[in-house]
């Protein structure tokens, strides 16, 4: 199946439909399914990452589990407040088959991520710029939890950075968001840092498949119909691999409940605004919402106006949660449960 479209919405629209009405029933390591086999898909405007979607657009833990990635993490201690689900598949609060570690050091020193910079940077048109995600000891010893992802390609091909992403598995209604953002995201930092143009996102899913629990929600993503497509802002010149441990600590001060100012850690409008995404998370992470007085002065702090829907649907889900009403997706930070 071959899908084309300029942001992830386009996508999705598409692939739901096709699994609703086309997807072989069989069952998985998460219960019965509807698959496809063997789906490939390009995104032409990576930066229109972000879903429209009431459901399915995932701004606050997609970014939590950026992070994760970003600070070479495998810890369920970090992760479990973006996404809960994650406590399923520890083992002694750790998740074996997470990515930052073996992006960071695989096998224990290879970094990865700078072997492949170093690479590009001394021949672009090299088709040697992989990142191994899966290894062959997945396949030896048991764990709850494997990489999803075999690998991450990057191509430099007339002045822009294409990325190609393979997948052995891939949940299109609870991970295929959530896989779009990280990737794509990681796409345009690798581009910044190595001062080329952003090109096209690649993917490729040997499975791609919903889980029974997931088909009525998708469906109601059918109906709600062709979202418009709306992008994150282009991000600035530079490395931008460095400004990990910034947000980081600025993570950290917010998780303990700190009251810090975007401005202050960044002064370059689209860091502090991944900032303010963090802020927004975290005044409305627990039940109580004890930050809901905040919002609004967040809302106008955001410097890109794409930011400020996501805070107002996210205090709205807050407020339905509080109530006692069951919500869905994003409401519970629901997120990448592949398998």
């Amino acid at each position: 199946m071959l899908l084309e479209g300029e942001g992830i919405d386009e996508i999705m629209i598409e692939l739901y439909k096709a699994l609703d009405a086309e997807g072989a029933v069989n069952t998985g390591t998460r219960g019965d399914m509807k698959e496809k086999l063997g789906v490939f898909f390009r995104i032409t405007n990576p930066r229109a990452r972000i879903s429209r979607s009431q459901d399915r657009g995932k701004p606050f833990s997609a970014l939590g589990e950026l992070l994760w990635y970003l600070a070479g993490l495998n810890t369920l201690d970090f992760i479990k407040a973006y996404i809960p689900d994650y406590a399923d598949d520890a083992e002694n609060g750790v998740l074996a088959g997470a990515y930052g570690p073996r992006i960071h050091a695989m096998r224990g020193s290879i970094n990865q991520l700078e072997n492949v910079t170093a690479l590009l940077r001394k021949n672009q048109p090299s088709k040697r710029a992989v990142i191994q995600l899966y290894d062959a000891a997945d396949n030896d010893v048991y764990h709850k939890e494997i990489p999803c992802t075999t690998a991450l390609q990057f191509l430099i091909r007339e002045g822009r950075l294409h990325m190609s992403v393979t997948m052995r598995s891939n949940d299109a209604y609870k991970g295929l968001p959530h896989d779009v953002f990280c990737f794509t995201m990681l796409q345009e930092m690798m581009a910044s840092r190595l001062g080329v143009e952003l090109g096209n996102y690649l993917h490729y899913a040997a499975s791609m498949h919903v889980y029974d629990e997931s088909m009525e929600a998708m469906k109601r993503y059918i109906h709600e119909g062709h979202q418009k497509t709306i992008e994150m802002p282009p991000m600035p010149g530079g490395d931008p691999f460095p400004l990990t441990g910034r947000l980081m600590d600025a993570e950290a001060e917010l998780r303990s409940g700190i009251t810090i100012e975007a401005v202050k850690v960044f002064d370059d409008p689209y860091w502090a605004d991944i900032v303010r995404l963090l802020q927004v998370f975290w005044a409305t992470k627990k039940e109580d919402a004890p930050g809901f007085e905040d919002l609004d002065a967040l809302k106008g702090e955001f410097h890109h106006e794409v930011y400020r829907t996501f805070l107002e649907r996210r205090r709205k889900i807050r407020l339905i949660r509080n109530a006692g009403k069951k919500t869905s997706g994003e409401d519970c930070d629901v997120a990448d449960k592949n398998r």
